[in-house]
C-alpha cells in the first residue's frame, strides 16, 4: 500500500530526509518513530504528496507520488497532529463539508454520518457546535472524519496527543477495529507505549535516516536485556558506579535514576537491599528503552 524507495528531502542543503526506505503492507499498521527533528513528518508529507521531494521514489496506493498524489489521495485518509475542525459547524455538518473533497454528494455523506458518528462514540453529538466537545471528543471526529471517503489507508500524526488515559484507550480500540477490517494504518507518534501495543512494524528514525526497523517483540529482544532495574535517590549515580556497575550488562544513569539492564538481576538486587534509602522498581525491558538506547536521553528542540 506504501513503497518508499531512497527517499531525500534537502532544506537549505541539508538533509532532513536521508535516504529512507520502507515498505508498507495492506492491513498492516506501521509506526514512524523518532525523536523531534527526525524527519518524522516531512516523510509523511512526501508520501503524501504535500511535499516534493528532492531524490527517491513512492508509490501510494499502486500510484507514483508526487505525480498522481491527488489521485493517490481519494484513497486516504488523514488525521493531523493538531485539529482542525470547522468551529462554524455541527459535528455533522463537518463531516459532509468534509466529503465534499472527495466529491461525495452532500446527500450520500448526510447518509453516511451517523454510522461514523456511531463508530466514533459520538451518535447523539451531531446537531453539537464543535466547541462543545471535548479534546477526546474532538480527537475522535477527527477520525471519524478521516473515513468519511471509506480509506484503503490512514496516516495519523500523533492521534492521541493531549489527550488523558481514557480517551487515548478509546482511540486505541477504535484504530485496532480499523486493523481488523483491513485498514492500512501509517502512525507517528512519541508514546512508546502506544506503538508497541497498535504496531505490526515500526521504524525508528534519527537525522533523517531510519536506525531501526522490524515488529516491537523483535526491537526489543535484540536490542536491551529483558529486565531492568530502575533506581532511585540522592547521589544514586556514584553508588551504582561504584557497587552495581560490575553486576549488571549495561548501567545508565540520568540525573538521580540509574537504569540497570541486566538478565539476571539477582546479585543487583541483594546489593540494592543494603542500601534501603534508594528505591527500586523492576520491570520488563520495553520499547522506550530501545528508543533511548538508539536516540539517546537528550532533549530535542
Amino acid at each position: 500500500m506504501l513503497e518508499v524507495q531512497h527517499l531525500r528531502k534537502l532544506y537549505a542543503g541539508r538533509a532532513v530526509v536521508d535516504d529512507v526506505s520502507f515498505s508498507v503492507a495492506r492491513g498492516e499498521c506501521f509506526g514512524l518513530l523518532g525523536p523531534n527533528g527526525a524527519g518524522k513528518t516531512t516523510t509523511l508529507r512526501c508520501c503524501l504528496g504535500l511535499t516534493a521531494p528532492d531524490g527517491g521514489s513512492i508509490g501510494l496506493g499502486g500510484l507514483p507520488v508526487p505525480q498522481a498524489a491527488r489521485e493517490a489521495r481519494y484513497r486516504v485518509g488523514v488525521v493531523p497532529q493538531f485539529d482542525n475542525l470547522d468551529p462554524d459547524f455541527t459535528v455533522t455538518e463537518n463531516l459532509v463539508m468534509y466529503a465534499r473533497y472527495f466529491g461525495i454528494p452532500a446527500r450520500e455523506a448526510r447518509a453516511r454520518a451517523p454510522q461514523l458518528l456511531e463508530y466514533a462514540g459520538l451518535a447523539d453529538r451531531g446537531s453539537a457546535k464543535i466547541d462543545a466537545l471535548s479534546g477526546g471528543m474532538k480527537r475522535r471526529l477527527t477520525l471519524a472524519r478521516a473515513l468519511v471517503n471509506d480509506p484503503d489507508i490512514l496516516f495519523l500524526d500523533e492521534p492521541t496527543t493531549g489527550l488523558d488515559p481514557q480517551a487515548r484507550h478509546v482511540i486505541w480500540d477504535a484504530l485496532r477495529k480499523l486493523a481488523k477490517q483491513g485498514k492500512t494504518l501509517i502512525l507517528t507518534t512519541h508514546f512508546m507505549d502506544e506503538a508497541e501495543r497498535l504496531c505490526d512494524r515500526l521504524c525508528v528514525m534519527d537525522a533523517g535516516r531510519i536506525i531501526a526497523l522490524d515488529s516491537p517483540r523483535k526491537l526489543i529482544e535484540s536490542l536491551i536485556e529483558p529486565v531492568v532495574l530502575e533506581v532511585y535517590g540522592d547521589d544514586v549515580g556514584e553508588w551504582a558506579n561504584a557497587n552495581v556497575r560490575a553486576l549488571v550488562e549495561r548501567l545508565e544513569v540520568s540525573g538521580e535514576t540509574a537504569f540497570c539492564y541486566t538478565h539476571s538481576p539477582d546479585a543487583a538486587l541483594q546489593a540494592l537491599a543494603t542500601q534501603p534509602q534508594l528505591r527500586v522498581l523492576r520491570r520488563a525491558a520495553n520499547l522506550e528503552d530501545v528508543f533511548i538506547k538508539l536516540t539517546g536521553r537528550d532533549i530535542r528542540d
